[in-house]
């Protein structure tokens, strides 16, 4: 299945919008030098009629040879004066072309009949876009993340602080954020609720999107739920959730284990993590359960891929959610009300 048409629409409006833009700009260019150096429009002028003035030569002259050879001498020439011109103005040689997005395609998303590779980038970041439509990206920053939620106690059974330990997952995000690439390794955020697994693994999505790369976010329920209609047909003119979900640059799976369990979705999950693994795709999982409840949920061999090829980050510490809701009941509560 292909993507949708307003999918794809949308992509070529991009191209055809970087094309007209460029093409505004390349002729802004020529007339400023023009202005400055009116021979080069003289001679641009005469290297665009060449191809008119080979074929009247040709039909007048019987020796074709001689004559296109001094058209091409003459060519040569006066493409070596332009050279001059620009390189007198300290200009590049290629300051009065276009200079398009796609080189290979020009920005015209096809080539050789064939669907540019840039259609195809600007096809899945679009897809992907959609996906992401709803999702607080913007809300979900390093720099909103507050350490403070976290005790500085040493509890214990524990070698660092909650809050030294988040501390170091904070410092392990950002950096797997700003060296992201293909060769990243996996990651499974797991701990109890209100840790702010999903934050990070936002915060990351941001910085990995500012970069350049595809990445879907979307908790498993909601990913189930399209990949059920999807596959059951309930749903028409779909952009083939399964395959974005399979070739996303990152793909980020909150809230595992919340999901109607059934077989199909238990087999779609490991399918999905699978294939990404054999693919060498990142992917970013969160969940609240633990690697033992992970086994009786999904099976021992899909813990087995989790432990052998994700690097598991434990979140420690207590519900972030219901401190914020007891700050703003104390700054609400009347002065002097008992709590």
């Amino acid at each position: 299945m292909g993507y949708s048409k307003d999918v794809y629409e949308q992509a070529m409006n991009v191209l055809n919008e970087r094309r007209a833009n460029e093409h505004a700009q390349t002729e802004e260019r020529k007339q400023a030098f023009y202005r400055q150096y009116p021979r080069a429009q003289e001679i641009e002028t005469q290297l665009a009629s060449t191809a008119i003035t080979a074929a009247k030569a040709v039909l007048r002259s019987g020796n074709t040879r001689e004559t296109l050879m001094k058209l091409r001498e003459s060519n040569v020439a006066l493409q070596e004066e332009l050279r001059e011109l620009l390189a007198a103005a300290g200009l590049p040689e290629d300051y009065l072309k276009p200079h398009y997005a796609c080189a290979l395609c020009q920005d015209e998303g096809f080539l050789d009949g064939k669907m540019c590779s840039c259609l195809k980038a600007l096809m899945r970041a679009e897809a992907c876009r959609k996906l992401n439509a709803l999702t607080p990206l913007a809300l979900s920053t390093f720099d909103s993340f507050d350490l403070k939620y976290y005790s500085d106690t040493l509890e214990a059974d524990q070698k660092t602080s909650p809050r030294e330990h988040m501390e170091q997952v904070l410092q392990y995000c950002k950096n797997y954020a700003e060296r992201f690439s293909m060769e990243s390794p996996s990651l499974l955020f797991r701990g109890g609720t209100g840790l702010s697994k999903t934050h990070l693994s936002l915060a990351i999505a941001n910085v990995v999107i500012n970069k350049g790369y595809g990445v879907i976010y979307d908790s498993v329920h909601n990913i189930m739920n399209s990949l059920e209609r999807e596959r059951f047909g309930k749903e028409t003119g779909s952009e083939d959730a399964n395959r974005l979900l399979m070739e996303c640059d990152l793909l980020i799976l909150d809230d595992l284990g919340t999901e109607f369990s059934t077989s199909f979705v238990t087999a779609s999950i490991y399918n999905l993590i699978n294939t990404r693994l054999m693919a060498q795709r990142p992917t970013i999982i969160s969940t609240n359960l633990t690697l033992a409840e992970l086994e009786k949920r999904y099976t021992e061999r899909f813990v087995s891929r989790i432990i052998g090829s994700y690097v598991r980050l434990p979140f420690y510490g207590r519900d972030i959610r219901q401190q914020k809701s007891a700050e703003r009941y104390q700054k609400s509560k009347p002065e002097g009300e008992a709590i």
